[in-house]
This record gives structure tokens, sequence and C-alpha cells, in this order.
């Protein structure tokens, strides 16, 4: 640490200039408010032959140096996008010069060429990565970000598991602004459904990180980076959308309403940037379930149908600053906090047929359960930022604390009645649980480019984790209430991981590679205070990447790429205690899991905007859901296991067409194969394996007087995860038109969600005992509409987007 801090200070002074033994010329590039225009390129012109003696560009504050010049007659050139060309008057160098400020002015004609040329399609295709531009999409505005990673290419929503997967394969590391999100399952859904996609300007789907991304992740990242503007002085983005869900036999209040407020502030050194959304949301699920016990003679017959109700209210902010103290050197501090408070009802019926020695009877069990789940989050980050020179060696440098606090208070009240529908028994149940969990991390990375054609990278990276999950779980007996000692209980999880890593890089006229090499260390411990169990571990892990891309020729690439990834379980599914979730369903944590390791091979190829990828991924000792089914008591328990291996061959195709000047289509196919096997499941062998398929088609259509439309289609057909068989295709047909006024600042949007109310999901589970059959229905159609304003100038350089010391941990946190 003391060599860590003394690095920085080295840093710090750097950059001190020196007296030069020629002529200097200094000057500031300024717009028509007098501002400096920063990154202005300026040209020093020998006159008078006008051939350029120097040349570079002005820093962030619009102001350039030229050094060791000799004396004659010069003139300036500089140039801008956005801006007309501007030449000096020839003037004579005899001594160290500064020359009065240079006013640039607005070029209208090429700002309007700019504006029609620059427009993104909605999916780009990038060697290491696939970029969503949300901020285009019509289909996407109002909706929410896992609405909108529903329609991106590769992504599936597994609305079972609460599971967000990637190639159909689950693990993805969810990052926003390149920061991982400490939560999972549930919570991860929960959070990017409060998240509106007016926050959004892209997606970055990277399904094989390199060695300077965390191992975590088999299936890859996802980088969700929210929206930042560009401009000196003060501007910003204001939007305000509405929704209404319109699905059958639901509650009539399915509305959503959300506002959103970019604000960027920047001037001289100093940039100020900070938004903040605020958002209600209400949805509706049902799920419909059927399976059978056997044992002692009683044979019975299971019909579940849950109602699930859900309102909640959240609100997200960040604020942060960068100083420029020197062209070389960058400060910045960032904090952003989250807090979600849902309210969930949830009625279940429970009908049970029972047949015993030839006799048929009938019983039900009627719940009525309801939860307040309010949870917070805060995250700070400090990070230094230093360029040793323009040819890319630079040092960053991260601390990171974050604080995550869950809390959930459930009450559960079961009525049951006999075949007469008599009232024979009931139970009344509360359940408390507290978590909090704190995050340490810091991080170093180093970029050392040795010529123009090669590269080393370095770095290293600690954190540390302490989880405290209080549950407590009580029972109505006799007019008090009893604490139940055989379900509460307190666990706490603490991790250390240490990591470092090594990338080089090297071009050719052809080809350029990629090696890399990361090693972690981890070492964890799980401890049940209430039943004195403990999980106590200790490994060291290396994680190889390789990567290389084939030129054959300017519009014809070959990209070969291998990985290996970790995923390590998440603090709760480690957590040993069970969760009640009516008299016949409980979901329990496994401290005993190990991670799951996954080597992940790709061959792609590219002819302009048309790719081709090849996909092979092989995981051990795979995280998976199993469902264990008690036959004498006939409750199903819900719990985390490793399944032996994992195999995953995929194909995925996307090809966009330009059918005329004002319809363009985007379009993506995937084709996949996965394999499940384990020697030993639940007593037995298990193996299942399927074929499947998706692809997503998106159709822009530019109107006249700047109306646009867009028309998606997406479809996933019947697959299997793991022990769990998909039975049925799921297909949603969106469309969305926008109309765009005061120059492209004012945008209206109005689109719809599933217009044909097909985007459900059936399942089965048949392994051993169990034998489930399910049907889940969401509010999947939906009506959104928003609006949004854009002021300020909105085409000068925006603050610096930066990763931070805790990209790998989070994901892992709640449940």
């Amino acid at each position: 640490m003391k060599t860590l801090f003394t690095l920085i200070a080295c840093l710090l002074v750097c950059g001190v200039s020196f007296a030069q033994k020629f002529n200097k010329l200094s000057g500031k590039v300024v717009d028509e408010k007098g501002l400096g225009l920063p990154f202005a390129v300026v040209r020093i012109l020998n006159s008078p032959d006008t051939t350029v003696v120097k040349s570079g560009a002005a820093n962030v504050n619009g102001e350039f140096i030229f050094e060791d010049l000799k004396q004659g007659n010069y003139q300036m050139q500089v140039s801008m996008i956005g801006y007309k060309i501007k030449k000096t008057a020839v003037f004579n160098l005899n001594a160290d010069v500064k020359i009065p400020d240079i006013l640039m002015e607005t070029d209208a004609k090429q700002l309007k060429d700019v504006s029609i040329q620059g427009r993104k399609p909605y999916i780009e295709h990038q060697m290491d990565k696939t970029v969503l531009n949300v901020e285009n999409s019509i289909v996407s505005s109002g909706s929410t970000a896992l609405e909108v990673l529903e329609k991106a290419p590769g992504v599936q929503i597994d609305r079972q598991s609460e599971q967000i997967k990637l190639n159909n394969k689950s693990g993805v590391t969810i990052m926003i602004d390149g920061k991982t999100n400490f939560l999972s399952g549930a919570d991860v859904t929960t959070l990017l459904s409060n998240m509106s996609s007016d926050q959004i300007a892209t997606i970055e789907l990277i399904t094989n990180p390199s060695s300077k991304y965390d191992a975590s992740g088999n299936a890859g990242i996802i980088n969700i980076k929210l929206k930042r503007n560009k401009a000196f002085g003060t501007n910003g983005t204001v939007s305000f959308n509405g929704g209404q869900g319109i699905m059958p036999d639901s509650p009539k209040d399915l509305g959503r309403a959300g506002v959103n407020l970019n604000l960027n502030h920047r001037n001289g050194k100093w940039n100020i940037f900070g938004n903040g959304a605020l958002a209600r949301k209400a949805s509706f699920n049902n799920t419909f379930l059927t399976r059978t016990t056997f044992a002692n003679g009683l044979a019975s017959d299971f019909t579940q149908n849950f109602d699930r109700k859900n309102k909640g209210v959240g609100f997200q902010g960040k604020l942060g600053a960068d100083y420029y103290a020197s062209e070389q050197t960058v400060f910045g501090v960032m904090v952003d906090a989250n807090t979600v408070n849902t309210d969930l009802v949830n009625f279940s019926n429970t009908s049970i047929k029972e047949v015993q020695s030839n006799v048929t009877s009938n019983n039900s069990v009627l719940q009525d359960a309801f939860s307040k789940s309010p949870a917070n989050n805060l995250t700070a980050n400090f990070n230094v930022k230093h360029d040793f020179d323009k040819a890319g060696k630079n040092i960053t440098f991260d601390v990171d604390y974050s604080n995550f606090n869950n809390k959930k208070n459930e009450e559960f009240n079961a009525r049951y009645l006999n075949q007469t529908g008599q009232q024979t028994n009931t139970t009344l149940l509360r359940n408390t649980t507290d978590a909090n969990i704190d995050i340490f991390a810091a991080k170093t990375d180093l970029t050392i480019p040795i010529n123009k054609t090669m590269k080393f990278e370095t770095g290293l990276k600690s954190s540390y984790v302490v989880t405290n999950n209080d549950f407590l779980s009580e029972q109505f007996i006799t007019g008090v209430w009893q604490n139940d000692l055989n379900k509460s209980n307190n666990f706490v999880y603490k991790e250390n991981i240490n990591a470092a890593y090594l990338n080089f890089g090297k071009e050719w006229k052809v080809l350029q590679i990629q090696v890399g090499l990361r090693a972690e260390h981890t070492h964890s411990n799980g401890n049940s205070v209430t039943t004195n169990k403990e999980v106590d571990r200790n490994y060291l892990s290396l994680f190889p990447t390789a990567f290389l891309n084939h030129k054959l020729n300017e519009n014809n690439n070959i990209r070969y790429s291998y990985s290996r990834r970790v995923d390590r379980p998440n603090y709760q599914q480690l957590n040993p205690f069970a969760f009640y979730m009516d008299p016949y369903a409980i979901d329990q944590g496994n401290p005993y899991l190990k991670p799951q390791f996954t080597d992940n091979y790709e061959i792609g190829y590219s002819h302009k905007e048309f790719s081709l990828s090849i996909n092979y991924a092989n995981t051990k000792d795979l995280i998976t859901q199993i469902s264990q089914q008690d036959e004498v008591t006939r409750i199903v328990s819900v719990i985390r296991q490793n399944l032996g291996r994992a195999q995953n061959y995929s194909a995925n195709l996307y090809f966009p067409i330009k059918i005329t000047k004002w319809w363009n289509m985007q379009n993506n196919a995937s084709l996949y194969y996965n394999k499940f096997t384990d020697a030993n499941i639940e007593g037995a062998a298990y193996s299942a394996s399927k074929l499947a398929y998706n692809f997503n088609t998106s159709q822009t259509f530019i109107l006249p007087k700047s109306f646009t439309v867009e028309i998606s289609f997406w479809y996933e057909s019947p697959k299997v995860s793991g022990v769990e068989q998909t039975t049925i295709p799921q297909y949603a047909l969106n469309a969305g038109i926008q109309k765009s006024m005061l120059n492209k600042k004012l945008k209206l949007r109005l689109n719809m969600d599933d217009i044909l109310l097909t985007n459900y999901w059936k399942g089965a589970l048949d392994y051993q005992n169990v034998n489930l059959r399910v049907t889940n229905r969401y509010t999947s159609r939906r009506a959104n509409f928003s609006v949004s304003y854009g002021f300020g100038n909105q085409n000068v350089k925006s603050a610096r987007y930066r990763n931070t010391a805790t990209d790998d941990i989070k994901g892992r946190a709640g449940g």
C-alpha cells in the first residue's frame, strides 16, 4: 500500500514544463460564447507555401502550446466538427508569443449533415462486443431496462428463475456504467424493472471478456451505459414516461410512470454530472402449477394457482465530478444511490385430490400473503487517471465502498378447508429478513504501449465483503407470536478476493492478437451462527484468455477467442436456512455450493455489418435450481446444487438489410444446443439435451415531417435449462412511433409491447419423483408514452466513463 501511495504521489507532479531553446507559440480556441473549445485540431502552416510545420489538438480548456518553432512567418488553421474552418492572418514569430483567442463560428450546414448521417443503427457489432443504441430506439421508449434486454439479440429473461441469460447461458455479469451491480436473481430483475429506458444511452453485450475484466460471469458481461450529456456550460435532458398494462383477468391498476433528469456542467477544469429518476410501477403475475405425489398408499394430485400483485416506487440518483488537474492527470469522485420500496400481495389457492384405498377426497388451502421489501444501496468511488504521454501509456487507480441493505417483512395467513368447504385449521406466520452487505475494494490498472503495434496491460485488485443476514420466523400460537427456532437463523459470510492480470497485444498488417492471464485467490467463510455450521474455502484459480483477429481485406474479418470464467455462488444461495413460500413449498440455500468454471470458445466472421459467430461453452459444477419432493410430507423444497456438466453449442447470425432510404431492417438469429449431465442427482443419473433457436427483427421506417415508425418481432423456441424444460414457444410483436420537434430537441414517443399477448411461459420438471407442470403469465402487454426534451449543446466531449474496483463482486447479493 505504501508503494501504491508513493506511485500516486509521483504521478501528481508529472507534467512540469521546462524552458525551451526555441520560440514558443500559445493561445486558446473559443466558441461564439467565449468558452474554450476542447480538442480542436490546430495546425501551424509555413508562409507562403502553407506546408504544415506542426499540428496538434487543444486541451480540455481549448488551450494549445507549440514549442521549438524557428523564427519565420506562419499562419494558423483551426478545425472542429460543427464549426467553420478558421485561418488566421500571417504573422512573424521572432520570440515567445501568446496570440489572441481564436474565435470559431458554428457551421449550421455541417451540423445538419452530421445530424442526418450520424444516426446510429439500433444494433452495432464491434470486434469485441455488440452495442444496442437504446436512445435511438422508439420501441424501447417508455420501457424498463429489463424489457429492453428482453428484446436484445442473444438475451433471454427467465421469468421462472429470475435469471438473465446471454446466448442461453446463465451467469451474466450486469454492469451499470462499468460498475457491476451487487444484486442477483429476483433483486436484479427488480432493479432493472425500476430503471427506465429513458435513462439508457447504450447497452453493451460482451460474450467473451479479456483478462482485464474480472473473471466472474461465465456467460459474459452486459454493460448498461446511462445517458451522459456532452457540453460546456450547463445542459441536460428531462423526460417523462407513462404506461398501462393491458391484460385479461388482471387488476385494473397496472400503470407505471416515471420522470428522469440528466444534467451536465462543464467549465474550465471541472466537469460535474448527475442524473436522477423517480419511477412508480405496478404489475401482475399469475402462476398455475400441477404435480403429483405417492407414498404409503396415498396418491395426491396438487393444483395450485398463485396471483401476485406487485406495486413499487423506486428512486435512482448519481452525482459525480471530474477535475482535470493537468493535461495528464484527472481526479474523479462519484456517488450513486438507489432505493426501491415494493409491496406484494399474493393469493394462492391449492386444491389437493387424495386417493387412498379407492377412497377419494378433495381438500384445499387458501393463503393470503403480504410483503414489504425496502432495499437501499449506496456506492462511492474515488478515481485517479494519469496519462504519461500521448502514445497511450497511462495508469488508473480506484477505491470503492458499497453498502446494501435489504429488508423484507412477510405475513402468511393460511386456511385449510375440507371437501365440504368447511374450515378445519388456520396458520398465521410472519417472517422478518434484514440483510446488510458491506463491500470494500481497490484496484489499479497500468497500460504500456511498447510501440505503435504492441501494448502491455497489467493490474492488481483486492476486495473484501461482509454480509450479515438475520432471518426471524414466528408463528402465532395461542394468541402469542412465538419464534420458530427451526427456521430462524443468522448467517454471516466473509470473502476476500485478490487478483492480478497480464495482457499483451500485438498488431500486424492483417493480424491482431491479444493473450492474457488472470489469477484470483479466494478465501471465503460462511457461518450459520444459529446452527453453528461453518464452511471455509481457500483456493487459487487461473483464467487464461486469447484473441486473434484476421483481417482478410477491408470488409472481411475472422475472429477467434478463448476465455476461462468463474461463477461463485451468490451470498443468499449459500445461506442454509429455508424461506417459507406456502404450506407445501419452501426455498432453501446450500452452504456447500461450489463455484462453477466455464471454458468459452468462439469463432466469428464479419463482412461489413454482417456477422456470424460459432460458440462452444463447457461448464463444470453448474449452479442450478433443483426441486426436491418429500412424498410423505408432500412438501417441495427448491434448493441450489452443483450439476456435473453443462455444454452449450451455438451459432449466431446478424444481418442488417437496407431496403430503401427510408426502410431499414436489423435481423438476428441464433441456433443452439444445450446438454446437461450429472452422475448422481437426487440419487440417480441425469441427462437432458435439446436443440433450440431464436430470432428477432426490427424494422425502422423514416417518414416525412420528422415521423419515425419501428416494428419489432422476436421468437424463442422451446428449450431445456438444467432440469427445467420450456414446453411452448415464446414470441412477441412490438410497435412504436416517434415525432421529433423543435430541431429534434423535443421527442414524443408512443409504443406497445406484446400486441398479440403471446409472451408467456410454460414449463415442466421431470426427474426422479418430481413431475411439475407450470404456466406463468405476467404483464407483458403494455402501452407506453414518453416525452423527452434535450437542452444545451450536445456536440462537445462528455464526462468520461470508467470502471470501478467492485466489478467482480456485484451481482452476488440479494436472493
